[in-house]
């Protein structure tokens, strides 16, 4: 970028003059002053070439200074006249444009932009902020091998001694590594703040597992009493039945007052009752019961033993129990290949299955065409079932809490918020995962992946 200056030639000292030579005029001292001036100029001749020596050996240095420090820039450097014709490049801009610095000088600087549009945008804004500066406005290059990339550009004025424009500077920075790192750190944020809210997650199940062994411990044996004083029941009404049974058909019957009594107080009702009641009770004790236990298998207080279980089955038949028991039509549309299976509980994963099909009919509760959609498939070696409604999806601030437990959408009174939290349990400890999101248009999916039974 900078020449050097040009070395002076050593300087020869004056010939020697011989006692022969003859004396000018004025004697002899004025032949000795001539000679001394001579010795002057010449040490003086010899201090300037040494500071000139050293004065060139810096200028060298700094110029290959500049040069390394140019050299070994990333950005873009590029040193153009008052009418935009480039003077000088760095290497940075060989590397960027595919070309060498002597193509590159003396063509417009404008030509390094990637079309029309993005030139007339640079000479409006170099016009109007030239004087000023131009500070990281992005423009679009064309590359060596014909990309188009993205550029922050700044545009310094170069300016004589005099205050005179003599040109501008421009340096720029191809961001897209600079995107591409944002997009990494910006991935690297959201997948921390994944994997918190799962650590977040798994520490309320555990807190919610210990609440429930203990509530399920403290249920179990009066529900186990209920049930077995029921039972004697069942049996005590059998002999009362037999016993007034041959009172009524003894003579006694004939007794009028004992038929007026009887008719009185119902008992032939009470009797045709009394087995529906029981049976009643029996039936409620033990779906209680079985609640108990689904809450001890959630907490981890009974052994899961696994077996395999056809997944095919266990939709079908959770999908029927729903639809018989939904208030409003709920079409259901069921598309699995044949003989889908894993390994577990199959009373579990019902629970599971019919905790999906039942808030999805709650969602499209409302609608005309409500429906549900169920599909499946093998996906790297998991079994994975889609529960897709036409509801109207899954607010995103919701989506993240969907799984906590005690969590709910419904009115009060018309959720405990414990369904999808005992299903993720469940999910996760036969080694699957439950995940849901949004359908494009209108609906949620829920999605189930459980590990594939092998034949």
């Amino acid at each position: 970028m900078m020449s050097t200056v040009k070395r002076m030639s050593t300087i020869v000292p004056p010939a020697d003059l011989s006692a022969e030579s003859p004396l000018p005029p004025g004697g002899e001292q004025a032949w000795i002053e001539v000679i001394q001036k001579m010795d002057e100029v010449y040490n003086d001749l010899l201090q300037y070439e040494v500071a000139l020596e050293e004065k060139n050996a810096a200028l060298e240095e700094s110029h290959q200074f500049i040069e390394s420090v140019l050299a070994s820039m990333s950005d873009i450097l590029i040193v153009c006249d008052r009418n935009g014709g480039i003077e000088e490049v760095n290497t940075s801009l060989q590397h960027f444009s595919g070309k060498t610095a002597g193509e590159l000088e003396k063509t417009p600087v404008f030509d390094l932009f990637a079309d029309d549009v993005e030139r007339a945008k640079a000479r409006d804004i170099f016009a109007r902020y030239g004087r000023e500066g131009v500070h990281d406005c992005e423009f679009f290059l064309r590359a060596g091998d014909g990309s188009t990339v993205p550029v922050s550009m700044n545009c310094t004025p170069r300016l004589s001694q005099t205050g005179k424009l003599m040109g501008m500077v421009v340096t720029g920075r191809p961001v897209g590594e600079l995107r591409r790192a944002y997009s990494a750190l910006r991935q690297a944020h959201d997948d921390l703040k994944r994997t918190q809210g799962q650590l977040l997650h798994a520490e309320k199940m555990v807190s919610l597992g210990r609440l429930v062994a203990g509530v399920a411990h403290e249920l179990n044996n009066p529900i186990s009493f209920v049930l077995g004083n029921v039972l004697s029941l069942k049996r005590y009404a059998s002999r009362l039945e037999s016993y007034l049974g041959a009172v009524h058909a003894s003579d006694a019957a004939d007794n009028e007052a004992l038929k007026a009594m009887r008719q009185e107080l119902r008992i032939d009702r009470i009797l045709a009752d009394m087995p529906h009641l029981i049976d009643g009770m029996i039936e409620g004790a033990e779906r209680t019961r079985d609640i108990v236990d689904a809450l001890k298998r959630f907490s981890a207080v009974d052994k899961m033993t696994p077996e395999r279980v056809n997944l095919n089955e266990v939709v079908e038949r959770s999908v029927r129990w729903v639809v018989q028991s939904a208030s409003a039509k709920f079409a259901v549309d069921i598309d699995l290949p044949p003989d889908l299976q894993c390994s577990g509980s199959s009373g579990q994963l019902q629970q599971v299955v019919m905790n999906l099909v039942q808030n999805a009919s709650d969602a499209v509760a409302n609608r005309v065409d409500a429906c549900l959609r169920v599909t499946g498939s093998i996906e790297n070696g998991m079994a994975t079932l889609r529960f897709t409604d036409n509801g109207p999806g899954i607010s995103e601030e919701h989506l993240s809490r969907l799984f906590e437990p005690f969590f709910t959408t419904k009115p009060v009174g018309q959720g405990t918020g414990l369904g999808l939290s005992i299903s993720y349990g469940i999910v996760e400890r036969h080694g699957g995962k439950l995940s849901a999101r949004n359908v494009p248009g209108n609906g949620a999916e829920f999605i189930l992946a459980l590990p594939v039974e092998s034949h």
